[in-house]
């Protein structure tokens, strides 16, 4: 039997144009970008087709993009194809990602799942608004020397840390732009394949977003979550959760602690997953997990 896991992805995935094909050839699809926009307050489904590219990429506008075009593409799969429902054993989601998985697995509804996001973006964007900075990922050297190089380039007072574990050899870093400018000679003198600043817009996955956590908390505590159908894997502590309770403190310090996505994988895997879909935009999830397990199956899902 085929063990199957759901993965959706984060900010970084959007692209301009992404749910057009979707909304149109998909009723279902179509409901719920027109249930967002009302959430919203704005044509959520314009913006992700028509941009401009600048508002898509804000981070208060792609979080809800993202999700709703991942839910709306997971929702048109189980019209499409509903066998593969029967095998799903767990869900997880790349940072942003991890409110599509909640969905998915029925711990949030719809409507609550936008707003949240909506909160997540706004909170997220109102912290990075506050100081100059960013995030950027490093390429081709192993977890340990990006966190050395992170002491290296560190500047006196300033926040520098891995943010994000992707797979072997892609870790993100994020911190104070000083402190991120010296990181990219201190990564070329570590042998570091590519040193890439990423389009986001402040230094994610670290304390500088601690104000962002009580705005976030607020629109989490007015949300009632259910126990989910099958276990959502934590960004936090790449385990897998099923209790209700565990999920508002895991979202809250989830924008202030490194994503453990390539432990997360590796532990899907141990417990037996064969199978993943990629579920939203972009194939980022799938490229990670090549590098994980290339034997390992993984088809991505977008329109």
């Amino acid at each position: 039997m085929t063990a199957v896991a759901l993965l959706f992805p984060g900010q970084g995935a959007q692209v301009l144009g992404m749910g057009q094909a979707l909304v149109q050839r998909s009723p279902i699809a179509a409901e719920l970008f027109a249930r967002a926009s009302e959430t919203l307050g704005y044509d959520l489904l314009d913006i992700c087709v028509n941009g401009p590219t600048e508002r898509l990429n804000s981070t208060e506008c792609c979080q809800p993009a993202l999700f709703v075009h991942s839910i709306a593409a997971l929702e048109t799969l189980k019209t499409d194809r509903p066998e593969i429902f029967s095998d799903v054993q767990a869900v997880a989601g790349l940072s942003l990602g991890e409110y599509s998985a909640l969905a998915a697995a029925g711990a949030i509804n719809f409507e609550d799942g936008v707003r949240i996001v909506q909160a997540r973006g706004a909170a997220m964007q109102a912290s990075s608004d506050k100081v100059a900075s960013g995030m950027a990922s490093v390429l081709g050297l192993a977890a340990e020397k990006v966190a050395c190089l992170c002491d290296v380039a560190r500047q006196p007072g300033e926040i520098l840390q891995v943010a994000n574990l992707l797979c072997p050899g892609n870790i993100a870093i994020s911190g104070h732009a000083g402190s991120l400018q010296a990181a990219e000679k201190a990564a070329s003198d570590a042998g570091a394949m590519k040193y890439i600043r990423l389009s986001v817009a402040g230094a994610f996955h670290t304390s500088l977003m601690d104000s962002a956590v009580e705005a976030l908390g607020t629109a989490i505590d007015q949300v009632a979550f259910q126990r989910p159908n099958v276990p959502v894997y934590s960004n936090v502590d790449a385990a897998a959760h099923l209790d209700p309770a565990d999920f508002r403190a895991l979202l809250t310090k989830q924008v202030v602690s490194p994503v453990l996505w390539e432990q997360s994988l590796r532990n899907l895997i141990a417990a037996g997953v064969d199978q993943f879909y990629e579920i939203g935009a972009g194939r980022v999830l799938s490229g990670t997990l090549k590098r994980i397990d290339r034997k390992i199956a993984c088809e991505c899902i977008s329109d």
